[in-house]
């Protein structure tokens, strides 16, 4: 029973939050590779991206909520989400268009583009200030529960209950459906095969006939949808803050550096390792190794290796060991 008990403590506080803290970094991370295998640079403003699109998500789902529409037990957000990424999808071909288009002509240097995309992160970083206010913004309706801790304890009969949240599952499943049509059109589709043929080789890609400005607006349409469903999702399970996704550039990153630059797969991989990693050095392992110590015995610390305040540092630190031993990640990136 102690042994259920401990196991019910892991689900609840480290493997669920980190599984679903996992899926928003890998949706995340799949966007900064994309950006990275086919218009080869960093993307500064990935962070900033997802912020506009969950404040164009956010801003229509209280018109939504005031005009009495909701989706019943689930997130009205869900019914503003299309509306996000086609706003989004214009922002990012606009700033395409009026930014990294004229450095993309004059074959720039990837530094070049960087530089450029840390002006464009700051911009878009006003903009959303400017709009929505500095402040957390809930947005969060429906039920709060799959299942709840009190009701789990009713089911089993055990001291620990287990709480999984609404916005978790949620995560979870449209993680796993927007990376499925993700790698469906990378590897079915014949644009997606222009793209995956465009990242290899561009100068054959060219002479193949594929048009280039076209397989740069469908990459750019693809990174809105996958940076405004990861930040609804992350803002969904924690709550929204400009200047939160803005720090969550480093881990976007780690995840995307850590798994591969460039490979899809690698991102997916990054991203749950570096949330893994983040939530379980920052989780106290006292009420585990509570109910599984010999006898009356109860550890008098916390077990805690970090403070949460630190947790960023976990991402930074995984992040250099990478670099400084194996900086093509874990799956060899720079390819689609």
């Amino acid at each position: 029973m102690d042994f259920l008990n401990a196991l019910v403590a892991l689900l609840n506080f480290v493997i669920i939050p980190a599984t679903a803290y996992g899926a928003q970094l890998a949706l995340g991370a799949l966007g900064v590779t994309l950006i990275y295998g086919i218009l080869r640079f960093s993307n500064f403003a990935h962070g900033d991206t997802m912020a506009f699109g969950t404040m164009v998500v956010i801003l229509c789902t209280w018109g939504l909520q005031g005009a009495g529409v909701t989706l019943g037990p689930l997130p009205t957000a869900l019914l503003a989400l299309p509306v996000g990424i086609a706003a989004t999808g214009l922002l990012v071909i606009a700033t395409d268009r009026g930014v990294y288009r004229f450095y993309r002509r004059q074959k720039a240097k990837p530094v070049i583009y960087v530089i450029a995309s840390l002006g464009v992160m700051f911009i878009m970083n006003g903009i959303v200030r400017f709009i929505i206010g500095v402040d957390d913004q809930r947005f969060v309706d429906g039920e709060r529960f799959i299942i709840s801790a009190r009701t789990f304890r009713d089911m089993t009969g055990l001291e620990e209950g287990l709480a999984f949240r609404t916005s978790q599952g949620l995560t979870i499943v449209v993680a796993i459906i927007a990376v499925a049509l993700l790698f469906w059109f990378l590897n079915r589709t014949r644009t997606g095969k222009s793209m995956r043929a465009f990242s290899d080789n561009e100068d054959l890609a060219l002479l193949s006939g594929i048009n280039p400005e076209r397989v740069v607006m469908i990459t750019w349409l693809i990174v809105a949808a996958l940076a405004t469903t990861a930040g609804v999702l992350y803002g969904l399970d924690k709550s929204f803050k400009p200047i939160t996704y803005f720090q969550l550039l480093l881990p976007i990153f780690a995840s995307a550096i850590v798994g591969g630059l460039g490979n899809p797969v690698g991102a997916i991989l990054g991203g749950f390792l570096i949330a893994f990693s983040e939530v379980g050095v920052t989780y106290a392992f006292r009420k585990v190794v509570a109910y599984l110590a010999p006898g009356d015995w109860e550890p008098t610390g916390l077990l805690q290796l970090l403070s949460t305040d630190y947790k960023f540092a976990v991402s930074f630190g995984i992040l250099l060991i990478v670099l400084l031993f194996r900086p093509t990640g874990i799956t060899r990136g720079k390819s689609i």
